[in-house]
Parts: structure tokens; sequence; C-alpha cells
């Protein structure tokens, strides 16, 4: 990623911020509910507390502010149950920033709004950040991956623990899936492709279960084509994917300013080779960061495509 795309990746991330507020809190009626029993596995003390902030002015989307969340140490999920009647499927969201800050409104709650209304019980992973997947370090003009994933880490974490209490939240624990955007999107693909081992010692009963997704859901995903101009994939990524990595939804813009439509091609071709069910979506226009906020853009019509696809592969009934 070059430094005028990870400046935008940043500048997406903490844009224009006004009003902030302490730690974030999901809206009225939901809790939060640590991770992790204790401390988190590679755990760092960050020099600021998490902090939540409204990014505004110049940096709305369709016309609305949206909320960044800054130094997440302590990961949390938060449960939205279905407003329709259930039909026992389970998405966790993944929101994006750059692995350096959380869209946690545009890229994670809002989208619940869309899939509880469809009867899916909606899971929105507050991973840890900054620097914990792959990344662009200003020091050495270079793309970083850090010793520890600990995205991937929380990511693991959380399929398991939803698998573990699947009736208490009346999820099929044969339909959970993943959805996430830009550096979610990266995460979306992680644990696609490296479920067969935890990233972490195992620590309770949770870690007994399977954290694959059934099914996965990438939107303007970054961090896997690496060279600019290229179809190159991620050798991290590359070098995991099997036909056992779930049937995957992929969409981007070719005008993505921010993560180069490359990164999803290079994942298509490579899912298509190892004959993992795969559906592709690319616009010439429509740009980045747009979560479920609907424009004049052809793309931010995907949640009909991904409600069609979901039939398609059995998850969801007509």
């Amino acid at each position: 990623m070059k430094p005028s795309i990870a400046a935008l990746c940043i500048l997406f991330a903490f844009g224009s911020l006004h009003a902030q507020t302490a730690a974030w809190q999901p809206s009225l009626g939901h809790s939060q509910m640590p991770i992790w029993p204790g401390t988190p596995p590679n755990a760092r003390v960050l020099a600021e507390p998490e902090i939540a902030k409204t990014v505004d002015g110049d940096k709305r989307v369709a016309g609305k502010p949206w909320i960044a969340v800054k130094n997440v140490a302590q990961p949390t999920l938060t449960v939205y149950s279905p407003t329709a009647n259930s039909n026992g499927v389970a998405v966790v969201v993944f929101p994006g920033g750059g692995y350096q800050g959380l869209a946690i409104d545009l890229e994670g709650t809002e989208v619940c709004d869309w899939l509880t209304s469809r009867g899916i019980t909606c899971v929105v992973l507050k991973y840890r950040v900054p620097n914990t997947g792959p990344h662009y370090d200003e020091k050495c003009n270079c793309e970083v991956t850090p010793k520890y994933p600990a995205a991937l880490q929380d990511a693991q974490r959380t399929l398991g623990l939803l698998r573990l209490h699947a009736a208490d939240w009346h999820i099929d624990p044969h339909k959970i899936g993943v959805l996430g955007f830009s550096a979610g999107g990266h995460l979306v693909a992680h644990i696609s492709t490296h479920f067969a081992q935890r990233a972490y010692p195992a620590i309770d009963a949770a870690d007994k279960e399977s954290c694959r997704p059934d099914f996965a859901v990438s939107l303007y995903p970054g961090h896997l084509s690496l060279a600019e101009n290229s179809l190159a994939l991620n050798p991290d990524i590359r070098t995991h994917i099997t036909g056992q990595t779930p049937p995957t939804f992929l969409l981007q813009n070719e005008d993505d300013p921010v993560d180069r439509v490359e990164n999803m091609l290079s994942y298509f071709v490579a899912l298509k080779n190892a004959g993992v069910p795969v559906e592709m979506h690319s616009y010439a226009t429509g740009g980045h960061a747009f979560g479920l906020r609907r424009t004049r853009s052809q793309a931010t019509a995907w949640p009909e495509l991904v409600e069609t696809w979901l039939r398609t592969i059995g998850m969801i009934s007509e």
C-alpha cells in the first residue's frame, strides 16, 4: 500500500473528528460482552484509553456523520437479535478502519439493522486496534504484518463463543457467517483461511468449538494483493486456501481510492482455482467506505445481492 493510499486509509478511520466520548457503548437494550475471560492473549498496554469520536464535516457518508472507535484493548461482542422471525442464521460483522480504528456504526451496527430485519442474528465484533492486522507503517514506508494477529485471535474466539452459546442465542451452529469491510474484509479472508488451528492457546470450552465460518462476505477488502497492479495474493492468505474455505461473496469498485480492486480480484482467482464457491461483483465507480448507506452508486445495493446469494447457497429460504 503506497503512502498516499495509506494516508487515505487513516483519514477514513479518523477523518474530521468532532464530538468525542468515552469508550463506545451500543444502543439502549444491547450490552457488550467481553470475549476473553481475563486479559486477552498478547495484550498490549495502549498509551491512550478507548475513545469513540464522531466523524463529521466533509467526511460524512451519504450526508451523515459516523463514529470511529480508537484504542480498543478489551475486545467485545454485541448481539443483536432478529426483529423478524429468526431463521437461525448468524453473521459476525467486522467493521473496517485500516486496522487503526473501527467504523463502528457505518460498518457495524447499521448492518445489524438490515440483518435483524431479515431474521438474522447479528453480532458486532469490536476487535482490538490499532496495528492488530496488516497495516501501513510510516517508519519503514512499507506494509507490516504484526507478530501476533490480535484481530484474528478475537475473530476466532468470537466464532467459538457463538457456537458454544448457539442454543442460548437461538442460532443454528451450522449457519454462522462473517461479513467485513475494508480491513474487516481482510479479516473475513483471514479467518476464512485460518480456522484449522487457533492463533492462541486454548482457554476454555469455546476454543474447542470450530471457528470456521459457514459463509463469508468481504466488501472492498484491503491487504490481500500487496503489490501494486498485481494479482499476486498475500502469501499468508494464499497458502492457507483449501477446499474447506467457506463459500464467499466479494464486492469492490474499480475506482476504489483506498484499497485497489486487485485485492478482491486476487482473492477471487485463488478461491476459484481452489474450487471454492465464490461470487464476485465489481462496478466502475462507487469508491470506498459506504457501508450500508445508499447512494447513487450501484454498489450500495449490495445487501440485495447478498440476500440472493444467501438463498443460493442454502443459508436462508425463499
